[in-house]
């Protein structure tokens, strides 16, 4: 199973805005939703990250 964090970024730092299965959900999220400048998602499968992109 995929499971995928999307981390935001500003000024004050990071944080985990979603951390779920839903990869539809996942990367519809925009920094807009957040206030924040950028949107990273990072992909884990099998306690494994496999995959790290800059969602917007």
């Amino acid at each position: 199973m995929k499971i995928y964090v999307i981390l935001s970024f500003n000024d004050d730092g990071m944080e985990n805005v979603y951390v779920g299965a839903d990869e539809e959900k996942a990367l519809s999220l925009k920094p807009e939703d957040y206030d924040c400048d950028a949107l990273f998602v990072e992909i884990w499968e099998d306690g494994e990250k496999t995959d790290d992109y800059r969602l917007a």
